[in-house]
């Protein structure tokens, strides 16, 4: 038996990145994965790979997160295929290296719509589903840029804020559905090796870690996606049923400084 045989989770941004190793891990545990993101080409290929691979159950659907509607056609196609819906991870975002000074108002609401709104959009459509099955998990990534500044936010000052809301409103819901059985958390990456970094010009877990090596102490100073998809899975899975309400960090030791 799986870790979450039984459990139907939505992921998003599932095209690449910890979205992926994350419908990777879940579809391999048990889970009915609906695999969502913006990229549909890509994301196809990918749940493609989950089925054959791992011969988990996995769809691709298409998701602009903050988009209501979008939403809604998600949600209602999970609850039409498997009836109930036990896991949300709200995992998408972007960044954009800009500060205060130099982001202009499209780049802030662009930031903030995707990372902050697409979270509360995602709950607000799940949550009811959830209190009529009698519970379910809701995991929401952060940051570390969400507990601290510096140069934890790569120089983006909507990206930092954005994180700390979700670090805040996944606090706020967890104390609100708590009652209902239904786990709110949050997952804290510091720096993580994807291919969207390699996209960037950086060639390896190692070669990132270079740049880390006064920030977290723990080689190889930059973590992997499946360091932060296992993290997903322990508050996905009946686990961590008895918490909520946390901010579970993955950083290599970046914050302990």
């Amino acid at each position: 038996m799986g870790r979450l045989s039984g459990k139907v989770a939505i992921i998003t941004g599932a095209a690449s990145g910890m979205g992926l190793a994350g419908a990777q891990l879940f579809a391999k545990e048990g889970a009915k994965v609906v695999a969502t993101d913006i990229v549909t080409e890509e994301l196809e290929r990918e749940v493609g790979k989950i089925e054959a691979a791992e011969g988990g159950e996995a769809i691709a659907l298409k998701l602009d997160v903050a988009s209501p509607e979008s939403w809604k056609t998600v949600v209602d196609e999970t609850i039409s295929r498997y009836g109930r819906v036990d896991v949300l991870v709200n995992n998408a975002g972007i960044h954009m290296a800009k500060g205060i000074l130099e982001a202009e108002l499209d780049d802030w609401n662009k930031v903030l719509a995707i990372n902050m709104t697409g979270v509360w959009l995602g709950m607000k459509h799940v949550i009811p589903h959830m209190q009529a099955q009698g519970g379910g998990s809701i995991v929401n990534t952060s940051s570390i840029a969400g507990i601290i500044g510096g140069f934890a936010d790569a120089q983006g000052a909507a990206y930092s804020a954005s994180k700390g809301a979700v670090r805040s409103l996944t606090k706020h819901t967890a104390q609100w559905f708590g009652r209902e059985n239904i786990r709110v958390n949050s997952v804290h990456p510091g720096a993580v090796f994807t291919g969207m970094v390699e996209k960037a010009g950086i060639p390896s877990q190692q070669a990132m870690g270079e740049n880390y090596t006064s920030y977290a102490p723990l080689p190889p100073h930059a973590g992997e996606a499946m360091d932060i998809a296992n993290a997903y899975l322990y508050l996905a899975s009946d686990e961590s049923k008895f918490v909520t309400g946390i901010e579970l960090v993955v950083d290599g030791g970046w914050t302990s400084n």
